[in-house]
């Protein structure tokens, strides 16, 4: 191969390379749901979460076939497939009230994913700017909003891929920490993924958090 090829090439791999590092942070820098770190240990944190409104669909099949559906249905709702209703002005009114159009809903982070008799419940945080009232209505009946109050939830985070073997080790971590500081747990646990598939697993955010009963 010609010396200038050759440095052609390496430019292109070493743009490529550049690329992936930089691509899970900047795509994975928008707004994610509010919350208070109460207390930490290494990658363990107990979290106050504020009030949220989540857009939330069910999906059935394994994990993997259940989130890239589910996501789909959810990009589908954020990205237009919505009915959101403007009060038009006196001189567009032409005896109209109001008029439907679709609007573009901001992307955030992550994506949560956990087990519900049976089925798999895929949501995304709608922005905070957003209330029930003003959020654009989905046209796809499947994708349900609902408001949430504010939960107590314990974590763990941790990179690497999204593979089974990983969130179990992680985890099976986590409950042990749980059990070893009698720290009571609802509910089966939520899965969180923060980037963009194809962020180097090496810089990819993700957790599993169980929800805390504290009665």
């Amino acid at each position: 191969m010609p010396t200038k090829w050759k440095a052609s090439a390496m430019g292109l791999v070493l743009v490529v390379i550049v690329g992936a590092l930089l691509s899970g942070p900047l795509m994975s820098n928008v707004e994610h749901p509010q919350y208070v770190v109460t207390e930490k240990y290494k990658s363990i944190e107990l979290r106050e979460y504020a009030p949220r409104i989540i857009a939330q669909v069910s999906m059935s099949g394994t994990r993997e076939e259940a989130i890239s559906a589910g996501f789909q249905q959810l990009a589908d709702y954020i990205f237009g497939n919505n009915i959101t209703s403007e009060v038009m002005s006196a001189e567009q009114r032409a005896g109209e009230d109001q008029i439907s159009t679709s609007k573009k809903i901001a992307m955030t982070a992550p994506v949560e994913q956990n087990q519900v008799n049976g089925t798999w419940a895929i949501n995304f945080t709608m922005p905070s700017e957003y209330t029930l009232k003003t959020l654009p209505k989905p046209n796809n009946t499947a994708v349900i909003l609902s408001a949430l109050p504010s939960q107590t939830f314990i974590t763990i985070q941790f990179s690497g891929r999204s593979s089974i073997e990983n969130i179990s080790t992680h985890e099976s971590k986590l409950k042990a920490f749980v059990i070893k500081n009698n720290i009571k747990i609802q509910d089966d646990p939520i899965y969180a993924f923060y980037n963009p598939p194809w962020t180097l697993p090496i810089l990819r955010r993700n957790e599993v958090m169980f929800k805390v009963d504290k009665n």
